[in-house]
C-alpha cells in the first residue's frame, strides 16, 4: 500500500515539474498526467557528457536538478539549469544531435523518449500544440538573433 502510495505522490509531482516548464506550461494537467509516466530518472554525476554532437538523439531531457552545458567541442553554447528542457528535437524528429550535453554538475535529469512520446501524441494532440508553440518561439529567438548580428 505504501508504494502505491509513493507511486501516486511521484506521479503528481512529475505533472507539477512538466507544469514548471515553458514547454508545458499551457498544457492541461490531465494530459500532463499522462506524459508524467514516461518520465524516467537519472542521475549524472558533473563532467559525464549525456550525448554527443552527431549521434542519433532518440528522447529528450528535463533537468530536475543541476546544470547542463550544451557545446560544440570546446565551444559552450549555453548552460541550462533546473527546470529547463534539452534534446526535445529529438522527441519530434530521430536526426543527429547538433551538440553534446555534458553534466556540469551533478545532475538529476528526466529522460522522456520518442516512442512512448509519439503513442501519447497520438492520442493527445495537445501536447504536439505545446511543442509547435515552444519550437516557433525558438525560432524567433534565433531569426532575431541572426538579425541582430547581421545589422552590427
Amino acid at each position: 500500500m505504501e508504494h502505491a502510495k509513493a507511486n501516486r505522490l511521484l506521479l503528481v509531482e512529475k505533472v507539477l515539474v512538466l507544469k514548471s516548464l515553458n514547454l508545458f506550461k499551457d498544457t492541461p494537467e490531465n494530459i500532463l498526467a499522462d506524459l508524467a509516466p514516461l518520465m524516467q530518472e537519472m542521475q549524472y554525476e558533473k563532467g559525464v557528457e549525456i550525448f554527443k554532437e552527431g549521434e542519433t538523439g532518440d528522447c529528450m531531457y528535463i533537468i530536475e536538478q543541476g546544470s547542463i552545458r550544451i557545446h560544440k567541442g570546446n565551444t559552450t553554447l549555453a548552460i541550462l539549469k533546473d527546470k529547463e528542457v534539452f534534446g526535445e528535437l529529438s522527441l519530434l524528429d530521430a536526426d543527429t544531435r547538433s551538440a553534446s550535453a555534458t553534466a556540469d554538475t551533478d545532475c538529476t535529469l528526466y529522460k522522456i523518449d520518442q516512442e512512448p512520446f509519439y503513442e501519447l501524441l497520438d492520442e493527445r494532440p495537445e501536447v504536439a500544440r505545446g511543442f509547435i508553440k515552444i519550437l516557433c518561439q525558438r525560432l524567433r529567438t534565433m531569426n532575431e538573433k541572426s538579425r541582430q548580428s547581421d545589422i552590427g
